[in-house]
């Protein structure tokens, strides 16, 4: 469980706008940074293709006792009210393969608050400081994780009903398909392969669905 809510106006202005739980996250997570190196990340999804930062330091990763999941329903993202999209996120588990990031520390706090305000806009991530096994050697670098008993986690789902997202899912950045075809063209692109992820996107293509 979070710690209780943080008094708001000892928070930026742009972590204020968020609920109270990614608020009260956003402060935990402070306190458990090593500032000296910078702000140190494990990415797996957008963050690989669309990080928004600049890293002076960056490649292949590996965290053990997670793994990557198309299971986090998004409603505005990448689908909407009428037909829920899906996001990744990291399920417990297994282990998966990503990229590290090293943000400069001069720059850290300016990106972890616009980090936290892309995120955690909804509160559905549980943010840790993961042991990170990187090509400069282990670090320890946040990542965004869900709990199992995340209300946004979404059961396995068949099939067809994968199918019925990628033809119909679309939000504010685009479709449930557009996020996966990216994400996994990115991850080839660093010599990563996702069995899971490549399977879905040769299903939609089966479909007919991509362009």
């Amino acid at each position: 469980m979070p710690p209780s809510r943080p008094d708001p106006d000892d928070l930026p202005a742009i972590i204020q706008a968020l609920p109270a739980r990614s608020q009260a996250l956003y402060r935990l997570a402070e306190q458990q940074w090593c500032r000296q190196q910078g702000l140190l990340l494990f990415a797996y999804g957008s963050l690989i293709w669309k990080p928004g930062f600049a890293a002076v330091e960056q490649g292949p990763a590996q965290v053990h006792g997670f793994h990557r999941a198309l299971r986090l329903r998004s409603l505005v993202n990448r689908g909407n009210a009428a037909q829920p999209g899906l996001v990744l996120c990291l399920l417990p588990g297994g282990s998966c393969r990503g990229l590290f990031y090293r943000v400069s520390p001069a720059q850290s706090a300016a990106v972890l608050c616009e980090l936290w305000a892309r995120e955690m806009v909804v509160g559905s991530y549980q943010p840790r400081w993961l042991n990170c096994l990187s090509s400069s050697g282990p670090r320890r670098a946040l990542s965004f994780t869900l709990e199992r008993q995340s209300p946004g986690l979404v059961a396995p789902l068949t099939d067809a009903a994968l199918l019925q997202i990628f033809k119909a899912a679309h939000g504010r950045y685009g479709s449930t398909l557009d996020y996966l075809q990216r994400t996994v063209q990115s991850l080839q692109a660093h010599g990563i392969q996702d069995r899971e992820l490549e399977r879905q996107l040769r299903l939609a293509a089966q479909e007919g669905l991509l362009g």
